[in-house]
């Protein structure tokens, strides 16, 4: 690392992502990584490549054993891929519009499968220098049940990995 926690030497431009869902903590990463990483770069004429990316989870089916019971039709299924493909335009206009007010431009992304999985082979094909992500903020407990995508980046992306909490 650079001086002033640049996170590639000092003099040459850094490639972050930062990963972007529906959730105020996803968002509230991006305008700390805004405000602390990108507009406090040096020197000024150095633009930063930020990637804004969106993990789609997948549409899981489940089929019946009685194939008179599969209850998805194609017509169900093309209205939650639908649906699915809406909430990505929705979470990446929310997050360029976020960049523009600090005039940053953005590259966006979006890909499909496991949120964890994305991210981390994202970050190695972009060549990113640092991801960025946001924390839910979830207890042992509930981190127990359910897969948290930020331990598993912090675990196994190919580069640093900043996980910004919201405050209380």
């Amino acid at each position: 690392m650079g001086s002033g926690g640049d996170v590639v030497a000092d003099g040459e431009a850094r490639k972050i992502v930062v990963a972007v869902d529906e959730s105020e903590e996803s968002m509230y990463a991006l305008t700390w990584c805004l405000k602390n990483i990108i507009l406090q770069q040096q020197p000024q004429n150095l633009q930063d490549a930020l990637v804004l990316l969106h993990a789609k989870r997948p549409t899981v089916v489940y089929p019946f054993l009685d194939k008179s019971a599969y209850l998805c039709s194609h017509d169900a299924l093309s209205s939650l891929d639908r649906r699915d493909n809406e909430m990505a335009c929705w979470v990446l206009q929310r997050a360029q519009k976020l960049c523009l007010q600090h005039e940053v431009k953005v590259e966006t992304k979006v890909e499909e499968g496991d949120p964890g999985d994305v991210i981390c082979e994202m970050v190695k094909v972009l060549k990113a220098d640092l991801l960025v992500m946001g924390c839910h903020g979830y207890g042992q407990f509930t981190r127990a049940i359910m897969k948290s995508v930020s331990h598993h980046c912090v675990q196994n992306a190919s580069c640093p990995v900043l996980v910004v909490k919201m405050p209380k």
